[in-house]
């Protein structure tokens, strides 16, 4: 199994899951379980932004299933974060272009390596004082 996003015709999860009302209704039951004040802190970045600002990366793809010929989003709240747009843009390259991320690891593994890299170099260091 890789973690490398898929081309083409063959990536049903971007073309159709990321379209589907369901997805829409899961997200949207995230970000209002998930905002303060509708806002939530980037994952990568640590900027807040709201439900129109962030996307979210599943971490995990257990829930998402098709039923039916439907698409059924049950995610468990663990499986998804907050990304900006362009955060979620430079998780995937790390996963993609990293031979061990993107073959060897688990999805979950290889974000939370990715995600570590982008906190160190996209978040301000703290003052020492």
């Amino acid at each position: 199994m890789s973690n490398r996003r898929r081309t083409g015709l063959k990536n049903l999860y971007r073309d159709e899951f990321l379209r589907s009302r369901a997805w829409f209704a899961r997200r949207e039951r995230w970000f209002r379980d998930h905002t303060n004040n509708g806002h939530e802190p980037c994952a990568a970045c640590g900027i807040p932004g709201s439900k129109t600002q962030l996307e979210l990366h599943h971490l995990d793809y257990r829930g998402v299933r098709i039923i039916r010929g439907e698409w059924q989003a049950w995610e468990d709240d663990e499986d998804l974060i907050a990304l900006h747009p362009y955060c979620h843009e430079l998780l995937h390259r790390l996963i993609d272009r990293d031979i061990v991320l993107a073959s060897h690891r688990t999805r979950r593994q290889a974000s939370a390596h990715a995600l570590q890299v982008l906190q160190v170099k996209l978040r301000p260091a703290k003052d020492a004082s």
